[in-house]
């Protein structure tokens, strides 16, 4: 029985984790946690988001603008978090309407695809 989701990765290209940090911990507020010491050789970075985790994963050779893989953040005031994107000149995409949800995609530094979702009754 699967019993929940532990963590998602996601990735960056190599030697870029301090724009990463910059980004995810900076603009988006999430608080990054200390990695295991047996992985901390292998690049990237970890977060907190809630009570689940997001390990920033370093990798090369492919373009993440390809991709409709992505991430979704659930927020509780989607308002400000455009407010908070678009004051730091982050190009937002308007998702495809869902019923009892707004929602908006953007793209990190990266090309990694995020969703921010909130559910409106």
């Amino acid at each position: 029985m699967i019993l929940g989701l532990h963590h998602v990765q996601i990735t960056i290209p190599k030697g870029r984790e301090e724009e990463g940090k910059n980004f995810y911990c900076g603009i988006l507020g999430l608080p990054e946690m200390e990695k295991p010491e047996s992985l901390k050789g292998r690049g990237g970075f970890w977060l907190k988001v809630g009570d689940k985790d997001v390990h920033v994963g370093t990798e090369d050779g492919f373009d993440r603008m390809k991709t409709k893989a992505h991430i979704a953040y659930l927020v509780d005031n989607i308002s400000y978090w455009r407010n908070v994107l678009e004051q730091n000149e982050i190009t937002i995409f308007e998702s495809v309407p869902i019923p009892n949800y707004e929602r908006f995609e953007f793209r990190d530094p990266f090309g990694n695809r995020i969703e921010i979702i909130q559910e409106v009754l």
